[in-house]
Parts: C-alpha cells; sequence; structure tokens
C-alpha cells in the first residue's frame, strides 16, 4: 500500500494483535488506549478490529497499528491469519476466570506458530479492579510470564490502571528490537552499526485504512 494513505509524520508503523478468550476486555483496553473510552456495554468482537495510535519514543513517532482479535472459537481460522507480521502482541486473561489464564498457553503456542520469533509479548492480567472476585493470584501471573520469556503486568481498563504501562512496554521494546536489527544491518553492510536510516519506514504493513490518532510521549515502563 502506499504510503501516502498513512500521516507523514509517523517514521514507523508497527502491528501489534491483542489476542485471549472471549470476553477477558481485549477491546475495552484497547479503545482506552486508543481514544480513552470504556464501554460497559461492549460487544464481543465479530472477526478482527483494528485502531491506531501515535507513540513518541525517543526522537521518532510510531504509529501503533493495534489489532483486536475475536477470540470465540468459531473466528480462530480468520484471527490467526493476523497475527503474521504482528510485531507484538497483548496475550490478556481476566483474572477473575481462571480457565482465560488457564489458556493462556494455548493462545501463546499458536501465536508462536504464526509470528516471527522476535515477537514481543505482553502477558496482561485484566480486570485488576475486580479484587473480590479474583480466581488467578497476581504471583501467578508473574510465574508463568518468567518461564515464558514474557513482559508481564496487571491492567484495569475501567480504572484506566497500566493500561499505557502494557501498550507502551510492548511498543518501546519493538523500537529496541527494531534498533538492534538495524545496527546488525549496517555492520554486516560495512557499516559502524550507529546509523539509522532516515525518513519513513513501515514495518509489516497490512492494506487497510487509517482512522485518526492520537499522539503520546514515551516513558519509562515496566520492562521486564
Amino acid at each position: 500500500m502506499a504510503e501516502e494513505s498513512y500521516d507523514e509524520d509517523c517514521d514507523y508503523l508497527f502491528k501489534a494483535v491483542l489476542i485471549g478468550d472471549s470476553a477477558v476486555g481485549k477491546s475495552n483496553l484497547l479503545s482506552r488506549f486508543s481514544r480513552d473510552e470504556f464501554r460497559l456495554d461492549s460487544k464481543p468482537t465479530i472477526g478482527v478490529d483494528f485502531a491506531y495510535r501515535n507513540v513518541r519514543v525517543g526522537d521518532k513517532t510510531i504509529k501503533a497499528q493495534i489489532w483486536d482479535t475475536a477470540g470465540q472459537e468459531r473466528f480462530r481460522a480468520i484471527t490467526s491469519s493476523y497475527y503474521r507480521g504482528a510485531l507484538g502482541a497483548l496475550l490478556i486473561y481476566d483474572i477473575t476466570r481462571r480457565q482465560t489464564f488457564q489458556n493462556i498457553r494455548k493462545w501463546l503456542s499458536e501465536l508462536r506458530d504464526c509470528s516471527s520469533s522476535d515477537t514481543v509479548v505482553v502477558l496482561v492480567g485484566n480486570k485488576s479492579d475486580l479484587r473480590q472476585s479474583r480466581e488467578v493470584e497476581e504471583e501467578e501471573g508473574k510465574t508463568l510470564a518468567e518461564l515464558e520469556g514474557l513482559y508481564f503486568l496487571e491492567t484495569s481498563a475501567l480504572e484506566n490502571q497500566n493500561v499505557e504501562e502494557a501498550f507502551l512496554s510492548m511498543i518501546g521494546r519493538i523500537h529496541e528490537v527494531l534498533l538492534h536489527k538495524i545496527a546488525l544491518d549496517n555492520k554486516c553492510n560495512g557499516g559502524d552499526g550507529n546509523i539509522i536510516p532516515a525518513g519513513k519506514e513501515i514495518v509489516n504493513i497490512d492494506e487497510v485504512t487509517a482512522t485518526r490518532p492520537l499522539t503520546t510521549s514515551f516513558s519509562n515502563c515496566c520492562y521486564k
């Protein structure tokens, strides 16, 4: 797709996906991050949906293209195809429903089968505001993340707790991986490893129509 279809302000376009069981809060996490909205009457995603947001990382503007995938089994064949080309993923479970946590390894296996080994994955325990209904302890999430080499956070889309941190930690880490690859390429091509190419670069982009983005600044987040 031609670059002119996207805002000329961004330096990179990163694709990321939200995955996990139905009703774990994926859509509300995305709407909270992209539009600062939360809907109590949010309905299950049919197939896939997406939103954009511009994020400042250092002196670069990154357009994050976030895909919200359906958690229902009947959509799995459709949504798994959207993993391809994803540079990052939020792997989400509901802390009040243990089954959604037990299914995390299934989702992670599917993601790893369909995406690059460099894909940045953040494990997210959502609905931390429902403390009295908790079925999965925070320490369990941390332990699983350590075993699988993931980043980990608990979030609340309702209270807007750690939502920014979850997305920004993923985007920031993707940017680090990209810079590392650029440095290696420069060395292989006889450069000094410190040259960053000028101009806009689209990284793993899909043929979609952009929505109006918000812009924010990247700050230190919870890296593993």
